[in-house]
């Protein structure tokens, strides 16, 4: 068995192995050409050969297409043309954007081996800012799970502990950056899908205001709560790729026009130390029965120690948090029994049962049959039954109604702080296979992450300890204001530099 054990994974470190620098690191080294982006890439590619027919982070690996575009990256930065902060670093992209050169199948058989005709606006940003891609990292089918155990094509394993889940439904992303077969990797959260797996993979995973990165091109999973995001090894490496993302785009009708706060002199600033004047509010929700002993131990350590940096810590209710989650999962099946429309095959995708014996509507219903999953039939069941005549008012209405219950318990609470902190799960990560039986389980996982979403507010995870009974990862979700992001840079980066290295 390759080792990508916790000790595998700190091996890569050595000062000799381009894996274990940041990408900040990376960055600076490629632009003072004491690195070349094709090394840089190379030696990622080589990372993935040799660790992740273990770990399962990727679906595909586009290795001419990422040294090609290291390539053209070394072009530009010796004719002083360099686009971006992170010309020539690469990245792992979530297969749920679209890209031109690559397959895009949204961890699903619908989609098996689909090329699309055209790239995301977060593809295209990344390949702009001379960004080499290296592969589409595996993914819960169309983003439903909180595990990566619900993909159609593999299972993705834990690089800290390979029986255990990355989490969901971005493992792919933060297994990758974990086992450091990539320094950067985007992903997206509908409900906590770049948070979560950040948290117990001891990674850095952001969710930006909803609206400031763009979805088009982003395979719809629950158009309101959908979000792209940066996720990184530090908070500055998450900063720099979240400044190459974010920003207006015509395109995605529910873009926002407002500027983006600079979240790279955030985190700059952050990680001077001084939070001097920073008020931050502790969710009383999001703490207590329930939640893993060393993961409650983790929370408390993580408040002393934004304490000692000069915060103020007080407590904050927010009463309808505790009903998120009933809320969550009637407004994303509703959004997902109508997204998941489109997939009819009469246009594009899998088709089966057109041998000329069947009816449109029964080839529809045998490609659906055989296309979709487990757990996205189950949510479009629930979503078609919560919409449907004589029950949209009872269940759809009244979690929308919910929805903008906790958005003002998120207004009330910033009235008092500037951020709000809690753990980002309620536990480590579980053993593959423990939740697959039990859905109700696998969804509080999410318990911490979903009220963001349904605020369309801000969020980040970033690492906070090891929990010493199962030796595994555990999150701090620091939350903030729609368009205030910079703050979670600021107060992320001043607690990672005072944290320390994570195990």
């Amino acid at each position: 068995m390759t080792d990508v054990s916790t000790d595998g994974v700190r091996a890569t470190r050595a000062s000799n192995d381009v894996t274990g620098l940041s990408a900040a690191e990376l960055a600076e080294k490629i632009a003072s050409r004491e690195l070349s982006s094709v090394e840089v890439t190379r030696a990622h590619l080589d990372r993935i050969a040799e660790i992740d027919g273990e770990l399962g982070a990727f679906l595909h690996v586009g290795g001419d297409e990422a040294l090609a575009a290291a390539e053209a990256a070394d072009a530009a930065v010796a004719a002083g043309e360099a686009p971006s902060a992170l010309t020539g670093v690469p990245l792992a992209l979530k297969d749920a954007f679209t890209t031109t050169d690559a397959p895009t199948t949204c961890g699903s058989r619908m989609l098996e081996g689909w090329m699309s005709p055209y790239d995301a606006t977060v593809t295209a940003r990344l390949r702009a800012a001379g960004i080499p891609i290296l592969g589409k990292t595996n993914m819960d089918e169309f983003a439903m799970g909180s595990s990566t155990e619900n993909s159609a094509y593999q299972v993705t394993r834990n690089p800290w502990d390979t029986t255990r889940i990355p989490g969901g439904s971005g493992g792919g992303s933060a297994a990758a950056l974990a086992s450091h077969q990539a320094p950067l990797a985007i992903g997206t959260d509908t409900g906590g899908s770049i948070r979560q797996p950040a948290a117990v993979t001891a990674t850095v995973g952001v969710k930006p205001t909803y609206g400031t990165v763009s979805r088009y091109g982003l395979i719809a999973c629950a158009s309101s709560l959908d979000q792209g995001g940066p996720c990184g090894r530090t908070v500055l490496d998450t900063a720099l790729l979240h400044e190459v993302i974010a920003g207006h785009d015509a395109r995605d009708a529910t873009s926002v026009s407002a500027a983006v706060p600079d979240v790279v002199a955030a985190a700059r600033a952050g990680a001077g130390g001084d939070l001097s004047g920073v008020r931050i509010g502790v969710v009383s929700q999001l703490q207590g029965e329930g939640y893993q002993d060393g993961v409650l131990a983790s929370f408390r350590e993580a408040c002393d120690t934004l304490t000692g940096l000069g915060a103020t810590i007080v407590e904050v209710d927010c009463p309808h948090f505790t009903y998120a989650l009933g809320a969550y999962y009637l407004i994303l099946p509703s959004e997902v029994s109508s997204n998941l429309a489109r997939f009819d095959a009469m246009r594009y995708g899998l088709r089966v049962g057109d041998d000329g014996t069947h009816s449109a509507d029964e080839v529809m219903a045998l490609t659906r049959a055989a296309g979709f999953g487990p757990e996205v039939k189950r949510r479009i069941m629930i979503g078609t039954y919560a919409l449907s005549s004589g029950y949209y008012d009872a269940y759809y209405g009244q979690a929308q109604k919910v929805r903008t219950l906790i958005a003002r318990d998120f207004a009330a609470a910033y009235e008092q702080v500037d951020v709000l902190i809690s753990p980002t799960t309620p536990t480590t990560a579980f053993h593959l296979g423990e939740k697959v039986d039990d859905p109700l389980s696998m969804y509080l996982f999410d318990l911490c992450t979903l009220p963001v979403n349904l605020a369309g507010t801000a969020a980040m995870s970033v690492p906070s300890g090891v929990d010493p009974a199962d030796g595994m990862p555990v999150g701090l979700q620091i939350m903030a204001p729609a368009l205030a992001d910079d703050r979670l840079y600021r107060v992320g980066a001043a607690y990672e530099a005072a944290r320390g290295p994570i195990g």
